[in-house]
């Protein structure tokens, strides 16, 4: 789950107000003001608009490999993922169904906890 101190940053990377943001991720400022100071969680679905966000400002950086060549995925297991299927190359971690650590990974919440600690999803946020 997104803190608000990463979210201040991505924020704050993108260049936005809070009412821009809010704008952009179809929010009250209000939400955003709580996000930011810890009042209230961050829902799944504005995590996912920050990261999107994010990942599309660097979307067109040459050093973001995709993220089968950079685990190394087997022809088999890159057959079974949606990321594969759809070459989305860095994008995995937006979208469920990615086929990591041996299996589907179907819960946003459970799959972020891999994404995490994943360099594709590392190298994503050290632009930040």
């Amino acid at each position: 789950m997104m803190n608000n101190k990463e979210f201040i940053e991505i924020r704050n990377f993108l260049c936005k107000t809070q009412v821009q943001l809010s704008e952009l991720l179809s929010v009250s400022h209000k939400a955003v003001q709580s996000y930011e100071q810890g009042w209230r969680n961050i829902p799944s679905y504005v995590e996912r608009q920050m990261l999107l966000l994010l990942a599309l400002r660097g979307a067109n950086d040459k050093n973001n490999k995709p993220c089968w060549e950079l685990k190394n995925c087997q022809k088999e297991n890159r057959n079974k993922c949606i990321v594969w299927e759809f070459k989305v190359r860095h994008f995995c971690w937006f979208l469920n169904g990615t086929y990591c650590q041996g299996k589907t990974q179907k819960r946003w919440e459970n799959k972020m906890k891999l994404c995490r600690e994943c360099e594709v999803y590392k190298n994503m946020l050290s632009k930040v």
